[in-house]
């Protein structure tokens, strides 16, 4: 299914709340960001307000998951503030404007307030790991959404964007190949293990 398509079945939608909250789960480097920020793109170029939602600004800081001896898990869902980005999506849901956290990947932290979601933007395009995963608390937030889209990636694919993600960032070969596998490749298979149902099923 094309970007074009995608979009007319968005917005074909009528939310039961405030506006339209749709759901882009996946692994780490599964694709997940390029697609929301096309779906938006062309959501946006066709007059229907759309705004990007990413989940990664609710990481913990890196000094606390130190503190919890999690820092070398980071991305698992464990090291994200998840009651917290339930508030927030329950909230995008019922409220017209409402601030969002980002996350600056060249620091290695998420910034609070750092966007704001306005009363025009009725479509709510939110991408993150675990938006279909089946463990509390991340469960409830299935009840949030109009539709769900789920990505899926052939393991050799993910290890293949995971290193070259890694070495972009500075690590050499070894440490970005161990990083992969020894933390997002363990990730990916939690999410696969404990996936739930999707509205669309995209392979990337």
């Amino acid at each position: 299914m094309n970007i074009s398509a995608i979009a007319e079945r968005i917005v074909a939608i009528h939310p039961t709340g405030y506006r339209t909250l749709v759901a882009l789960a996946g692994a780490p480097a599964s694709g997940k960001s390029t697609l929301a920020q096309a779906l938006v793109e062309a959501l946006n170029a066709a007059g229907h307000g759309a705004v990007l939602v990413p989940m990664d600004g609710f990481h913990l800081d890196n000094r606390l998951l130190e503190t919890r001896g999690l820092l070398e898990r980071k991305g698992a869902p464990e090291t994200f503030d998840a009651a917290g980005f339930i508030h927030l999506i329950g909230r995008l849901s019922q409220e017209a404007e409402i601030a969002i956290p980002l996350f600056d990947r060249d620091r290695d932290i998420a910034i609070a307030g750092a966007a704001m979601v306005g009363p025009a933007q009725r479509i709510a395009i939110v991408e993150g790991n675990y938006l279909l995963f089946d463990e509390a608390p991340w469960s409830r937030l299935s009840d949030f959404w109009d539709l769900s889209i789920r990505l899926d990636t052939a393991e050799d694919e993910l290890e293949r964007r995971l290193v070259q993600r890694w070495l972009e960032q500075g690590l050499d070969a070894q440490a970005a190949s161990e990083r992969a596998r020894r933390n997002d490749l363990a990730n990916a298979v939690r999410i696969r293990e404990r996936r739930l149902p999707a509205d669309l099923l995209i392979e990337t």
